[in-house]
C-alpha cells in the first residue's frame, strides 16, 4: 500500500503578468448540475434611446467583460472568501459612533421648544 504524503500550500497569484484589470459592476450568476457561470457586464448610464428602449420590453442590455465557470465544489469556498473579505472591509471602513447626548443642565426639566 502506498502511503500518500499530505502537504499544506497556499496558492499565491503571480503578480506582473499580462493580464489587464478588467471592471464589471453587474454579474449575472446561472448553473448547471456540474459548473457555476459567472457573467460579468458593465453597465453605463442610459441615453433617454436606451431609456425609452427598456420601458418598452423592459430589457437592457451589457457588454459581457468576463465570463467564468467555476466547478460546484469551488463555489463554497468563493463565497466564504468574499464574505470574509467583507467583513474586513466594513470593519475597517466603518464610520465612527455619533458622539454621546449631553444630558440636559442640572435642575432643569430639559430644553424648551
Amino acid at each position: 500500500m502506498t502511503d500518500r504524503k499530505q502537504i499544506n500550500f497556499t496558492i499565491i497569484p503571480e503578480d506582473g503578468g499580462t493580464e489587464p484589470r478588467t471592471y464589471a459592476n453587474f454579474c449575472a450568476v446561472n448553473h448547471t448540475p456540474f459548473d457555476f457561470t459567472l457573467t460579468f457586464c458593465e453597465v453605463m448610464p442610459l441615453s433617454e434611446k436606451e431609456i425609452r428602449e427598456a420601458e418598452a420590453d423592459h430589457i437592457v442590455r451589457a457588454p459581457i467583460r468576463a465570463r467564468l465557470v467555476l466547478p460546484v465544489q469551488f463555489v463554497p469556498t468563493l463565497i466564504a472568501a468574499l464574505q470574509e473579505n467583507m467583513r474586513v472591509f466594513s470593519d475597517s471602513h466603518q464610520q465612527p459612533p455619533p458622539p454621546p447626548q449631553q444630558p440636559p443642565p442640572s435642575g432643569g426639566k430639559g430644553p424648551v421648544h
